[in-house]
């Protein structure tokens, strides 16, 4: 059936600034940009992973009528749209301090975590975006993880 996912979005206000930020910071680079007429294709995909590519779709027509674009624009800059993307890396520290040196803003620093190493940031837009550097071996989760990201253990 399926075979892989060529291509996901991540909602922008802005596709000049998500330049900007997601190759300009991020280290992406642009895969096609194309003028439709009716809205610009912009996709943006990671040297080591061509194949997989993000659209940075601007919300409004033709996906969505003008009202619920602005609705949508409204949760984007909240950061009620979840989490955009999880990146992978091999050294979640370093790529962390590279990051903020190129004035990326965190919302977390790097933290031990049963799956590995992670921390967090937002694009200027407001999307959540997650970089992981996994562990060789994942590690249960305790009381004290779930203390930590502020929930309660689950009764099932």
């Amino acid at each position: 059936m399926f075979k892989q996912i060529s291509i996901h979005s991540v909602r922008v206000l802005d596709q000049d600034a998500a330049l900007d930020f997601y190759v300009g910071k991020l280290g992406f680079e642009v895969a096609s940009d194309v003028d439709m007429g009716f809205m610009r294709w912009l996709t943006i995909a990671l040297p080591g992973d061509p194949g997989r590519a993000i659209l940075l779709e601007v919300p409004g027509p033709p996906a969505l009528s003008p009202e619920v674009a602005t609705q949508v624009r409204d949760l984007v800059t909240k950061g009620a749209m979840g989490v955009a993307a999880i990146l992978t890396t091999n050294d979640c520290r370093k790529t962390y301090e590279t990051l903020k040196a190129r004035g990326v803003e965190f919302t977390e620093e790097p933290v031990v975590q049963p799956y590995g190493i992670d921390c967090a940031l937002r694009d200027p837009f407001g999307n959540h975006i997650r970089i992981t550097q996994l562990a060789e071996q994942p590690r249960e989760v305790d009381e004290g993880d779930i203390a930590r990201w502020g929930g309660s253990p689950r009764n099932d």
